[in-house]
């Protein structure tokens, strides 16, 4: 079965929203750019990255691990 994680649009109506807000490293430049920070038990996951209705365009998936 597929579970979604996690989805957003704009990064400002994302979860970690003040993770993101205070800092220069995460904080896109764009908000309507969509970015998250997410606490993942260890596993296999997929990404999928759609345009809002349908369009197409450039996506940049990263993944960090922090301690």
């Amino acid at each position: 079965p597929t579970v979604v994680v996690g989805s957003n649009d704009n990064w400002e109506s994302a979860s970690g929203i003040d993770v993101i807000k205070s800092s220069a490293v995460f904080k896109p430049g764009d908000s309507k750019d969509a970015a998250m920070i997410l606490t993942l038990q260890p596993g296999a996951y997929t990404a999928i990255v759609q345009g809002v209705g349908g369009t197409t365009g450039v996506a940049l998936i990263e993944v960090n691990e922090y301690e």
